[in-house]
């Protein structure tokens, strides 16, 4: 989290612990901060205040959205169209969906991880006779692919689909209007943009018909009940006010963008045999997907924690699970492509040497682990 961030949640963590559904002094100014940081987050998507729904985190929002559009459509002729890519809290719920009745269309995309739009409007053109609805990610949680939202929801709705999208990678790194993207529902999530774990928001379009998933006391307007988490929110408010202020400034992302730039030149100059993956023109400034031939990730992980490198080998969701990644699948990689990929995420926080001294970090683990798994390492590795 971001120092500022931290700030301005300490008071209602410390010193002022009130419901702020009560009627006393205290729960006024919590009712306050809440609608401070509603005006903050829907100033960063250019929606209005009541258009948005303070919730959990990403996965709730996204859960939120899709069972509500499911049950709207009904489940006898009732059809979904996603992509292939999606994060699991899209990819989940709509298995439960299949499994009640509806038709579900995953739509591929190409080898650089962008939407097929033809096979998209197709799958859009079938649901518009029985009814259904649309979720289509903005940006890719692994390979920071940005997808052509704006195109794959004029096409929803141009076929009487709602639409849905995934912006928990997007939203607070790169520029996301609602008023230039009619969304109907997007979810978002404050740590991804230095705020605090476990606090997110849904945007719910005005106008759009809504029922909540969480029911109870009533609270977020009877949209999401349960006491909120004021210092959660009044954090996630914080974060958004100064995303915004940062895409003001570098609107295009481009001092992150350079520290990836800066990192993906380094290994490839060190490193036999690494691949970039993902389309390099649409994607996020912060994230960065690498193949290392003759080479596992998991081996990669180990070798990289120990040097206090921080990476992934997919979706952080996916720890531990050792199928490859479904993403890296549906761009078309091979089992061994796919394990043998990392994906390395940078911010605003990270300064140009920590980039170059993670660059050394991952040649020379490469270079360790094909010694180790008795592979030639091609010529020479230089550290420097």
């Amino acid at each position: 989290m971001l120092p500022e961030v931290v700030e301005v949640m300490m008071p209602w963590m410390t010193g002022n612990p009130c419901n702020p559904n009560a009627s006393y002094r205290g729960a006024k100014e919590a009712r306050k901060a809440i609608a401070v940081a509603r005006e903050q987050l829907a100033a960063l998507i250019g929606a209005s205040a009541d258009e948005i729904v303070f919730t959990g985190g990403g996965t709730e929002s996204t859960n939120t959205a899709l069972k509500w559009l499911a049950r709207l459509v009904g489940r006898k002729t009732g059809r979904v169209v996603t992509t292939a890519i999606e994060h699991s809290a899209v990819l989940k719920p709509i298995e439960t969906f299949e499994q009640v009745g509806y038709t579900a269309d995953r739509c591929g995309v190409d080898g650089g991880g962008r939407l097929l739009i033809d096979e998209y409007r197709d799958a859009c053109e079938r649901a518009r006779d029985g009814g259904g609805f649309a979720s289509v990610m903005w940006a890719n949680n692994e390979t920071g692919v940005i997808q052509p939202v704006a195109e794959a929801c004029e096409i929803a709705r141009g076929n009487g689909l709602a639409f849905h999208t995934d912006a928990i990678q997007a939203v607070g790194k790169i520029p996301v209007d609602v008023r230039e993207v009619a969304v109907d529902f997007l979810s978002l999530s404050a740590h991804k943009f230095h705020g605090p774990k476990g606090v997110g928001a849904l945007y719910v379009r005005s106008g759009c018909r809504f029922e909540p998933m969480i029911r109870g006391g009533g609270q977020e307007k009877d949209r999401r009940s349960g006491t909120e988490n004021v210092a959660g929110i009044v954090g996630l408010g914080k974060a958004a006010e100064v995303a915004m202020a940062r895409q003001l400034h570098d609107r295009d992302g481009h001092a992150t963008g350079r520290l990836r730039d800066a990192f993906e030149a380094k290994v490839v100059e060190m490193v036999q045999g690494v691949t970039v993956n993902g389309d390099l023109i649409h994607r996020l400034p912060g994230t960065t997907h690498l193949s290392f031939d003759r080479c596992e990730a998991a081996g990669l992980l180990i070798l990289l924690d120990d040097m206090e490198v921080a990476c992934s080998a997919g979706s952080a969701c996916m720890t531990g699970k050792q199928q490859p990644s479904h993403v890296q699948k549906a761009m078309g990689f091979s089992d061994a492509k796919a394990k043998s990929s990392l994906r390395f995420g940078f911010s605003a926080l990270n300064t140009m040497e920590e980039v170059e001294k993670a660059a050394v970090c991952v040649a020379k683990a490469v270079d360790k682990l094909r010694r180790v798994q008795g592979g030639s390492t091609g010529p020479v590795v230089v550290y420097s």
